[in-house]
């Protein structure tokens, strides 16, 4: 890709409402995101009875509830599915979806997805991964929580599996929501990236704000996904780490603007600035009035703009020599 693939994420901050969720897919479309990505799942074959809620999850839901009863509220079921893929066609965006069980990859290959992006809990589940590496499609896996050694494990997985190493992206993150931005730690992309060397590697963010995505692709980024919502005080989990949908546009316009700042690494004057150089450089100039004949030296000449005339370089040239004319004071020498 040539340039950034960036996720507005979604993921269950539809609140379970097919609605919002085609109200998330036209604010990812207005932002100008190459993706929209939804959560699929099964709560039932995702999370225990007795499986306890993050940290995050109580302070924003609550504690009366269980995690499995939070989430079983945010199920897409598979005719919504089909409606939100057939909406993003319409409406010129990729569709995407996180699967968390083995019966959200087989609906999600129904659809015809060609990118599955993998999520940080999955990172150590086998026969989850199994499953995906046998599809050979191309593959977005994040790392949160996890250190290299379980990295490289789970890449040995899906590659001999079948998926090929130029096929997946491995995307920095860190799983709390949000993100102090002490913890960020950025610079583990990189690590990631010369751990594998031609891997492709990205970033998922939960930060507030929008700076740290955005130099995310100042440092090689290729993916960048952010979840994004309608209103950050909608009830539900995930919101308050989220971007409303002006911050999506700023980082998306951020984005695009940092890709365009990078340029290619030659370092060659630009179009744009070329004109400038007559005017900011300098030429050897006459000090005070010069008489024909007179020696040129350090006292009578001087270096002052517009850079029409003989370069400051030449200045050990022009010492020494006489002048051929008359020279008024400021006047170029040209000789």
């Amino acid at each position: 890709m040539n340039k950034t693939f960036i996720i507005a994420e979604a993921g269950v901050n539809h609140n379970g409402s097919l609605d919002m969720a085609f109200q998330l897919i036209d604010v990812a479309v207005a932002a100008g995101a190459d993706a929209v990505k939804f959560q699929t799942f099964k709560a039932e074959k995702v999370i225990a009875v007795n499986a306890p809620k993050a940290g995050y999850q109580k302070e924003t839901t609550g504690s009366n509830e269980s995690q499995l009863e939070m989430v079983k509220k945010l199920e897409l079921d598979e005719k919504a599915h089909i409606q939100l893929y057939q909406y993003c066609q319409h409406k010129g965006i990729r569709f995407l979806s996180t699967p968390f069980d083995l019966e959200s990859i087989d609906l999600l290959c129904r659809l015809g997805l060609d990118i599955f992006k993998i999520p940080s809990g999955e990172i150590t589940n086998l026969p989850y991964l199994r499953k995906l590496g046998v599809l050979k499609k191309r593959l977005i896996l994040s790392t949160g929580m996890a250190d290299l050694g379980e990295i490289e494990d789970a890449l040995d997985v899906l590659t001999e599996s079948g998926t090929p190493m130029e096929n997946i992206t491995v995307l920095h993150c860190n799983t709390e929501y949000p993100t102090p931005f002490a913890d960020v730690n950025l610079k583990a992309m990189l690590t990631i990236r010369n751990a594998f060397p031609g891997l492709s590697v990205g970033y998922s963010d939960h930060t507030n704000g929008i700076e740290v995505p955005i130099a995310a692709v100042a440092m090689g980024a290729s993916v960048i996904e952010k979840h994004f919502t309608l209103d950050r005080n909608l009830p539900g989990p995930d919101h308050r780490a989220s971007l409303e949908p002006p911050e999506l546009s700023a980082m998306i316009s951020g984005i695009r603007n940092i890709e365009k700042a990078l340029g290619t690494g030659s370092k060659k004057p630009s179009p744009s600035e070329l004109k400038n150089k007559l005017v900011a450089r300098k030429s050897i100039v006459a000090a005070f009035p010069i008489k024909k004949g007179e020696t040129f030296t350090a006292m009578n000449i001087t270096v002052k703009r517009p850079g029409t005339g003989i370069t400051p370089m030449r200045w050990d040239e022009i010492i020494g020599r006489k002048a051929g004319r008359d020279y008024k004071m400021d006047e170029i020498i040209n000789e």
